[in-house]
């Protein structure tokens, strides 16, 4: 991964406008200024008054349900607190399951193995350098595949 620095699950240009990387890079301040940044301080006020941790994936996101009573569909609220930006497609699948209410026990609880033929877990990578490139696209490698010679453009009679 020359020229790219791993933050997270987000990979970025090693030369990105470091602007880009405001919401890691200003912890506190971003907490109590910004709510799209992911935590903010009234989820953690929130979260030790009413959440029970239930258990964290493997890239340090938290997962949560409520303490005591229920939510307003009759079942006790399950909440995630994301270790850098707020960004639903970090959630690993086992853990969606659990988040909402598919399965009844978290993975924290089980043992699971990977079938050989699963893939771990990626975010979706849209908008940035790891996004997929169809052949021909011109953000692939910048230049158009040559003609094939296949193609007879419409002439007028």
């Amino acid at each position: 991964m020359h020229g790219q620095v791993q933050l997270g699950d987000a990979i970025r240009d090693a030369n990105a406008n470091p602007r880009d990387c405001k919401a890691d890079s200003m912890g506190v301040l971003s907490e109590i200024f910004s709510w799209w940044g992911g935590n903010t301080w009234s989820n953690r006020i929130y979260t030790a008054l009413r959440g029970k941790l239930v258990g964290s994936d493997g890239d340090g996101n938290r997962y949560y349900v409520q303490k005591k009573g229920v939510g307003p569909l009759g079942v006790p609220r399950r909440w995630v607190i994301y270790k850098t930006l707020a960004e639903a497609s970090q959630v690993p699948p086992e853990w969606h399951g659990w988040l909402h209410h598919m399965v009844d026990t978290p993975p924290s609880e089980e043992v699971y193995v990977a079938r050989p033929w699963q893939r771990p877990h990626r975010m979706n990578l849209t908008g940035t350098p790891e996004a997929y490139r169809p052949p021909g696209s011109i953000l692939s490698t910048g230049k158009r595949p040559a003609a094939t010679g296949d193609y007879q453009p419409w002439q007028p009679s």
